[in-house]
C-alpha cells in the first residue's frame, strides 16, 4: 500500500498500526537523516525515536498529504533543535576556544543551510497548485514524471512543464525574498 492509502485508512478508523507501517518504512530514511545532521549513531537513534513520538502525536492534528515529506520536515526541525542545545551546552563546557570557534562555524552554515530551506518551504507554497504538487511529488518524493503524470493525470509534457517553470519560479520567488530582507 502507497503511503496516501495508509494515511487514508488511519484517518478513516483511527488505528495506530497504520502509523506504525509509515514510520517502518521511513526509519532508514529518518536515521540517515538524523545522521547527517547530528553525526553521532547513538543521538541519530535516539532522535528517530523522539521522532516516532512526535509524529504519533502530531499526525492526528493535522491532514497530512505527503507523508514523507512531512516526516522528513520533522527530522530536520528537529535535529536542528538539538544541534541549537548541544551549541549552549558545548559552548558552557568547553575549555578550548578553538573547537569552540569551529563549532560555532558550523552552527553559522546550519542556520543558513535552515534558512535557506525556510525560504525554499515559503516559496513552494507562493507556486500555483499544479506546479507545487509536481515539484514537491519529483524532488520531495522522488517521484518519476510517469509517475506523476499518473496520479495528477496530467500528461508527461504538462508534468515536465510544470516542474521547469516551478524551478524557475521558485529561484525568482527566493531571490525576491532575499532582496526583501537585505533591504529590512
Amino acid at each position: 500500500m502507497n503511503d496516501e492509502t495508509l494515511l487514508a485508512y488511519y484517518y478513516a478508523d483511527g488505528n495506530s498500526e497504520w502509523i506504525g507501517v509509515l514510520l517502518e518504512r521511513y526509519t532508514l530514511l529518518l536515521l540517515g537523516t538524523c545522521m547527517k545532521y547530528l553525526k553521532n549513531q547513538e543521538a541519530a537513534k535516539d532522535a528517530v525515536q523522539q521522532i516516532f513520538l512526535k509524529v504519533i502525536s502530531e499526525l492526528p492534528k493535522y491532514k497530512v498529504q505527503y507523508f514523507k515529506s512531512w516526516i522528513y520536515m520533522i527530522a530536520k526541525n528537529y535535529c536542528l533543535m538539538q544541534l541549537r542545545d548541544k551549541k549552549i551546552t558545548y559552548s558552557i563546557d568547553n575549555d578550548n576556544a578553538a573547537t569552540g570557534l569551529v563549532f560555532e562555524n558550523n552552527t553559522e552554515e546550519l542556520k543558513e543551510k535552515e534558512e535557506l530551506m525556510n525560504n525554499i518551504e515559503l516559496a513552494i507554497n507562493d507556486l500555483n497548485i499544479e506546479q507545487k504538487k509536481c515539484i514537491e511529488m519529483f524532488y520531495l518524493e522522488k517521484k518519476s514524471y510517469r509517475l506523476i503524470a499518473q496520479i495528477t493525470g496530467y500528461s508527461i509534457l504538462q508534468v515536465k512543464s510544470y516542474i521547469q517553470n516551478g524551478k524557475r519560479n521558485l529561484k525568482l520567488l527566493i531571490e525576491k525574498r532575499n532582496n526583501s530582507e537585505l533591504n529590512h
